[in-house]
């Protein structure tokens, strides 16, 4: 029977809409002469893009990731004006296997510190000392303070400042230099550790240290891995995989260039997750051109015309999916938060960089080789495409055959998943972000249990000089604060440290440095402010729930939008959305539960609910854009809907399950670095990618499809108004 969404009968539209005529352009770019063309322009731009781009501009491993309107932030700049700025304190931790320390051996460690570093050290001639005592915050000299003792004389600290506004390199080598000089000719049973703010850069830095090559070696071997299995041919891997590595050096040159005319950071975690998204997203687009194009050869004897056909037909799903992408990492530029600023802008232009390389270059470079590059599975002209009966077939008709039961299972799934979230805990701290502890967690370890908790890194109160006295006695009244001591200053402010009795980056921390806040706001005339790394910590969780709060509307805007343009339906752009909300909400609760009873893992980072959302509702909407956008092709031929999905199902399982395991399996590479975020984030996405492709997209979406029906495309209909073949 038949079904008519009007009474006149109208040609079948363009299945692609919006991105249809991008589509039928890049499909001249693949004519056989014109390949040869696309493929030198590639080399030569390549080319030129290794040989010119530099080095990333230098950045502080020891500056804050917040916005100049934090409060900590603007005792930062107002610390810059003062006679001690520039000063970043690492500290000397001293400890005693058994009884007292020898102080005379501890003096002799610290003078060979501060000689060691004395090219890193601030010009200012203050003296080297314990945190928080007067003079203990400038450059070493001559007359240096005794080492603090703890109370039962086991532990020794002393403090050796050196520049703030040290490079990654010169702070490396500054620490380097220190934990060197302060170990030679120790007594047996005495051990020094140093830690501080510049310890925890370097230690961060050595973390990325060989990272790009690490990262490159190891996603470059899964994503080979997973093209040989996908494609069982000895060299058809080798196109895709040189065509995107290719890619993502260029992505990485032309992020170094961005670094040095903006104000985006081309540090080690910006750099790492970059590389990711571009081997991730742009062997994702690879696998999908290359399923349709070997689908065509199968129908067309020209390959060139085969080609054409399967960029008229990919390009589009592949466009709509790295534009939305693009746009949703572009919308980062409106977080507070610098650091997702700086990964929202160098993430864009990787997603760029490589669909452009998945659509200009990977097709002339695979028309090159012709049907022998699929040897041994060569596809001929009439020969049957396996999958229209393969597994994913027979899982299309298990599924709309009962879509009530499996559509209230797979939700069933989601919540009980989801479930595992409910005791979500975020903010980490600085201890806590190690997968292995460094040496800058030891001694911080090794203070929090000798000192006062808050002992390495005071609470920085920075007051009108007039009011200096007022201040001071507010921060004394406050409960949690054990001592506060003038730092510097001159005629205009005062630098007032203040140790607080709670441990660094912990809740317990943060509601000292809110009452401190409070007492010395309300002194008259002071203008008194708060920062040091507590400060800093509780500015950055503020942030980040600010940057939440804005960009996880804004980022559903723009996938509705977008697959609204290409499916020119209301209802499928909502439900789409819907599903990977869900993924996410599941994701987020099933890894956490794994973080905290499996893997002993501590909070999640406070930007890492918003980079998980982000790189689970952009890139796992992918995965339903690809399918629903050939359902359309199948309805606009007049297929109901439910056959439609079903087809589309068929046709695009296997490619769309690989190109899934093998975006979780890129994520999953973030673990080779030891940093807790980055194993966060890879774990948190590559499960949301793989609960999205396994289970999502192959088992709830068609289901809920088949029981919307025609209402699915809703305003619009493929058809064009057609009768549809029930």
């Amino acid at each position: 029977m038949e079904m008519f969404q009007s009474g006149d009968k109208k040609p079948a539209r363009d299945p692609h809409g919006f991105f249809s005529p991008a589509g039928r352009a890049l499909g001249g770019l693949v004519g056989p002469r014109v390949k040869w063309v696309v493929v030198v322009l590639a080399i030569l731009v390549s080319g030129a893009a290794f040989a010119f781009a530099g080095q990333p501009k230098a950045v502080s491993t020891t500056a804050a990731s917040l916005p100049d309107s934090a409060e900590s932030a603007q005792v930062n700049a107002l610390r810059a004006q003062l006679p001690s700025s520039g000063v970043a304190p690492a500290i000397v931790v001293y400890k005693a296997a058994s009884g007292a320390v020898d102080v005379t051996a501890v003096e002799a460690s610290r003078d060979r510190g501060v000689a060691a570093v004395k090219q890193w050290a601030p010009s200012a001639g203050a003296q080297s000392g314990a945190p928080g005592t007067p003079g203990g915050t400038g450059g070493p000299s001559s007359g240096a303070i005794p080492p603090q003792l703890s109370a039962d004389k086991g532990t020794a600290l002393v403090v050796v400042p050196l520049k703030a506004d040290l490079p990654d390199g010169a702070n490396a080598d500054a620490v380097k230099a220190l934990r060197a000089a302060v170990r030679e000719g120790l007594p047996a049973g005495l051990t020094a550790t140093v830690t501080g703010g510049p310890a925890f850069g370097a230690d961060i830095g050595a973390v990325f240290e060989g990272a790009d090559i690490r990262l490159l070696a190891a996603t470059a071997g899964v994503v080979a891995i997973l093209l040989l299995i996908t494609y069982r041919s000895p060299w058809l891997w080798l196109v895709p995989l040189t065509v995107v590595g290719t890619g993502d050096q260029v992505a990485s040159k032309a992020l170094t260039v961005l670094s040095r005319i903006s104000d985006v950071r081309a540090d080690g975690a910006v750099t790492g997750i970059t590389s990711v998204l571009v081997f991730g997203a742009g062997t994702n687009y690879a696998l999908l051109l290359i399923a349709r194009y070997r689908e065509e050869l199968r129908r067309t004897e020209d390959r060139h015309e085969a080609m054409r056909a399967a960029l008229r037909s990919a390009a589009p799903a592949i466009l709509a999916s790295g534009g939305t992408v693009t746009l949703a990492l572009l919308s980062l530029g409106l977080a507070d938060d610098p650091f997702a600023r700086s990964l929202g802008y160098a993430g864009a232009l990787g997603i760029v960089v490589a669909l452009l390389y998945a659509l200009l270059v990977l097709p002339a470079a695979m028309v090159m080789f012709g049907r022998r590059l699929f040897w041994p599975f060569v596809p001929r002209v009439g020969t049957l495409d396996p999958s229209h009966a393969g597994v994913w077939r027979r899982l299309g008709d298990a599924v709309t055959g009962r879509p009530v039961v499996v559509a209230v299972s797979s939700v069933a799934v989601l919540v009980v998943l989801a479930l595992g979230g409910l005791s979500l805990s975020v903010g980490q701290s600085p201890n806590e972000q190690f997968l292995k502890k460094p040496e800058a967690v030891v001694g911080q370890e090794q203070l929090a249990a000798a000192f006062p908790a808050g002992t390495s890194e005071p609470a920085t109160i920075i007051t009108r000089a007039s009011a200096a006295a007022a201040v001071t006695d507010a921060a004394k009244g406050v409960d949690g604060v054990q001592q506060v001591r003038t730092a510097g200053g001159d005629d205009r402010f005062v630098e007032l440290s203040a140790v607080l009795d709670a441990s660094p980056g912990t809740t317990k921390a943060f509601d000292r440095v809110k009452a401190l806040r409070t007492a010395v706001h309300a002194v008259p005339g002071a203008d008194a402010l708060v920062g040091g790394s507590d400060a800093e910590a509780l500015d950055a969780k503020t942030t980040a729930d600010r940057d939440r709060l804005v960009l996880f509307p804004v980022i559903l805007g723009i996938v509705v939008v977008v697959l609204m343009l290409l499916l020119r339906s209301v209802v499928a752009a909502v439900l789409l959305v819907t599903t990977v909300v869900a993924t996410y909400v599941a994701s987020l609760g099933a890894s956490w539960f794994a973080f905290r009873h499996l893997l002993d893992y501590p909070p999640l980072a406070v930007s890492t609910p918003l980079l998980a959302f982000l790189f689970l509702v952009a890139l796992g909407v992918d995965y339903n854009i690809f399918l629903t956008t050939r359902a359309r092709e199948e309805a606009s031929e007049g297929a109901p809907a439910r056959e439609a999905i079903v087809r589309a199902l068929a046709v695009t399982g296997g490619v769309i399950t690989s190109a899934g395991i093998l975006l979780a399996a890129v994520f999953a590479v973030l673990g080779v670095l030891p940093l807790v975020q980055l194993a966060q984030i890879g774990v948190i996405v590559g499960f949301g990618v793989l609960l999205d492709t396994l289970v999502v997209r192959s088992i709830l979406v068609p289901a809920l499809v088949s029981l919307l029906g025609e209402r699915f495309w809703w305003p619009s209909h493929p058809t064009g108004g057609r009768p549809v073949r029930a």
